[in-house]
């Protein structure tokens, strides 16, 4: 049996949160659910599809009485949060995350947690372009990976917990050290929305300087469109990303630019073979993300 919640409380009822709150409500995972965040209009709409009981402004309200409770805020926002609240927090109380970077982060976040209160780093693979409770669903976790990244100071209670909440969700569970979630992350998910952000603005650049007739939306096929898919997501949460995993992020940046150097060489050259076992390489490497592995990651 899954495991119950009497409250649980969600700071930052956005996509990932608000989803995860009408899976608590809808699978009878928590007696209560209430939210916590900065805009009104989509708290009232948190309510009104089911991600939540109730809302309240003050996050020290919330927390209150919740013997779970769920930061999914943009990660930089994290310690501002558990200084204003951690304190009231009583005893066998879990806090859990469901940041995109973890390392120093589950670091800080565990030092910062009153005597008896767990904290538990897990990340949910689950996100999509669109913002918001609107776009949240008690789907978006299925067939989905969430990662969790115990540490020697987690409560083996809370870490069970919490794995039991996220198979209820129909994820698929994998555990990973915290520093070693960054660099894996980082090159699989943060360097990619590196490369989608910054090729927008090339072609922006390019539209505004060198081809004012370049209409971006209405010379584009799907090449483009899939490529930079992910550049229509938050940037106020991938700033953070960026930041908090700065030394993978442009340590990876850096091998980046050396594959572009190379092919950029290549094409200047005129090396037609050289450009091609570039490209085949390229191709056979994306063409083994078809296959799904055996065991994770």
């Amino acid at each position: 049996m899954a495991v119950h919640f009497k409250q649980v409380a969600i700071i930052g009822v956005g996509l990932i949160g608000g989803s995860l709150g009408m899976i608590l409500r809808r699978k009878g995972l928590a007696d209560h659910v209430v939210g916590v965040g900065r805009s009104l209009e989509n708290l009232k709409t948190a309510v009104s599809v089911g991600a939540i009981d109730r809302y309240v402004a003050d996050p020290t309200d919330g927390v209150q009485g919740s013997d779970l409770v769920i930061l999914a805020t943009p990660v930089d926002t994290y310690e501002r949060h558990l200084k204003q609240w951690a304190h009231c927090l009583t005893p066998g109380t879990i806090v859990s995350d469901v940041g995109s970077v973890k390392g120093t982060l589950v670091e800080r976040s565990e030092a910062a947690m009153p005597a008896g209160v767990h904290f538990v780093g897990a990340h949910p693979i689950a996100g999509k372009e669109k913002t918001g409770v609107a776009a949240g669903s008690d789907q978006l976790f299925k067939g989905a990976r969430c990662i969790l990244t115990p540490t020697k100071r987690t409560d083996p209670r809370a870490l069970e917990h919490i794995k039991q909440m996220w198979e209820a969700t129909e994820s698929i569970l994998l555990t990973m050290d915290p520093h070693l979630h960054d660099q894996i992350l980082g090159a699989v998910s943060h360097l990619p929305h590196v490369a989608a952000f910054a090729l927008m603005n090339a072609l922006a650049e390019l539209r505004d300087h060198q081809i004012p007739s370049l209409d971006l939306a209405g010379h584009s096929g799907g090449g483009l469109r899939d490529t930079t898919r992910i550049a229509a997501s938050s940037p106020e949460m991938w700033r953070d990303i960026f930041l908090w995993n700065r030394d993978n992020v442009v340590s990876f940046i850096e091998g980046y630019e050396r594959a572009l150097e190379e092919l950029k060489q290549l094409i200047k050259a005129g090396d037609a073979a050289g450009i091609e076992r570039a490209l085949e390489r390229a191709k056979a490497e994306r063409e083994k993300l078809n296959v799904r592995p055996s065991m994770p990651l």
